[in-house]
C-alpha cells in the first residue's frame, strides 16, 4: 500500500510538470512529500559514492532513501509517458476546464502550506510578500529564443530541472521563458525516434548533466535553509505559489507557435497575455467553476485523509 501511494503522488507531480506553469514542487508539498524528497537527494554526496564503489548497494540505497525514490520516481516517469498526451488533448479541446482545475488545486493547498509555518513574525511575513511578488512577475515575463550551445544548454538543464523542485515554480514553463522548450521537449524527442541519435543526445546530454548538477547543489542548499530558517522558506514558498496563480488562471490569452511533429502541424504553449473575467452568465463558466471545486475538493480530502492518518 506504501509502494502503491508513493507511486500515486509520483503521478501527480509529473502531471503537473508536463503542464507550462504548473509546479510540480507544489503537488510535492500537497501530497505530504517534499522535504522527504530534498532529505532523500542531499544525500547523493561523497559518503554514497564511497558505499557504491565499496559495492555496498544496499548501504547506498537505504542511505539515500530509495524505495521512496524509485516509487516516487516511477510515478512521475509513467506520468510523464502517459500524461503529456492527455494533457496535449485537454489543451486543445477543453484548456479552460484543465487550467480551472489545477487552479482550484493549488489554490486550495495555500491554507495547508501557510500553516507549515510554525511561528509568524515579521520575517515570514515579509517572505510571504516577497514570494507572492517574484511569482507573480514571471508571469509577464516574455520568452527568449534559443540556442544548441552545450553551456547554455547545460544551464537550462540545471534552472528549469531546479524549478521543478521549486513549489509555485513551473519546470516547463522555465525552460520556455529560457527558450529551450522547443529544443529540448520536442527537437530532441523528435530526433530520437527519428533514429537521429547523434543529433538528439547533443542536445541531452549537456541538459541532463546540467540538470543532475543543479539539483544535487539546489537540495543540498534547501535541505540547509529548511534546519536552518524553516518558516522563513515555508513563507516565501507560500507566497510564492500564490503569486503563481496568475500564470494558472483559466481567463487569459494562451500564445501559441505550430511546429511540425511526425509530419502534422501541431502547437505548443509559449506565453501567456490578456488575463480577464470570465462571463458569470455563461454555462462554461460555471462548469470550470465546477472544475475549480473540484480540484480544491480532491487537496481538501488529501488533508482530511492525511489527518485522519496522523490522529490514527
Amino acid at each position: 500500500m506504501c509502494e502503491l501511494r508513493r507511486f500515486l503522488k509520483g503521478f501527480a507531480i509529473g502531471s503537473a510538470n508536463v503542464i507550462p506553469g504548473v509546479s510540480g514542487g507544489t503537488i510535492a508539498v500537497i501530497t505530504g512529500v517534499y522535504e522527504r524528497l530534498i532529505e532523500a537527494l542531499n544525500r547523493f554526496d561523497g559518503t554514497t559514492v564511497r558505499l557504491l564503489l565499496r559495492l555496498n548497494f544496499r548501504g547506498a540505497w537505504q542511505r539515500v532513501d530509495g524505495r521512496f525514490l524509485f516509487g516516487l520516481g516511477i510515478g512521475v516517469v509513467v506520468s510523464i509517458a502517459t500524461m503529456a498526451r492527455l494533457m496535449e488533448w485537454g489543451f486543445e479541446n477543453q484548456p479552460v476546464l484543465i487550467w480551472a482545475f489545477f487552479f482550484g488545486l493549488i489554490a486550495a493547498s495555500i491554507p495547508s502550506l501557510g500553516s507549515l509555518v510554525k511561528r509568524w513574525t515579521i520575517g515570514p511575513a515579509l517572505g510571504v510578500v516577497a514570494g507572492a511578488g517574484t511569482g507573480g512577475a514571471i508571469a509577464f515575463l516574455q520568452p527568449a529564443s534559443g540556442s544548441d550551445n552545450m553551456i547554455y544548454l547545460a544551464l537550462c538543464g540545471a534552472v528549469s530541472i531546479c524549478s521543478m523542485i521549486i513549489p509555485g515554480l513551473s519546470g516547463s514553463f522555465v525552460l520556455l521563458l529560457m527558450g529551450g522548450y522547443r529544443l529540448v521537449m520536442v527537437d530532441a524527442v523528435n530526433s530520437l525516434t527519428a533514429g537521429e541519435i547523434g543529433r538528439s543526445l547533443d542536445i541531452l546530454i549537456p541538459f541532463l548533466i546540467g540538470g543532475v548538477a543543479g539539483v544535487v547543489l539546489l537540495s543540498r542548499l534547501l535541505s540547509w535553509l529548511f534546519r536552518t530558517v524553516h518558516d522563513l522558506v515555508m513563507a516565501l514558498i507560500t507566497g510564492f505559489v500564490g503569486g503563481s496563480l496568475i500564470v494558472i488562471w483559466p481567463w487569459k490569452i494562451t500564445l501559441t507557435e505550430k511546429f511540425i511533429r511526425d509530419g502534422e502541424e501541431m502547437e505548443k504553449i509559449t506565453g501567456f497575455t490578456g488575463w480577464f473575467l470570465p462571463d458569470i452568465g455563461s454555462g462554461a463558466t460555471w462548469t470550470a467553476l465546477g472544475c475549480m471545486l473540484a480540484g480544491a475538493s480532491l487537496v481538501y480530502a488529501g488533508a482530511r485523509l492525511g489527518s485522519r492518518r496522523e490522529t490514527s
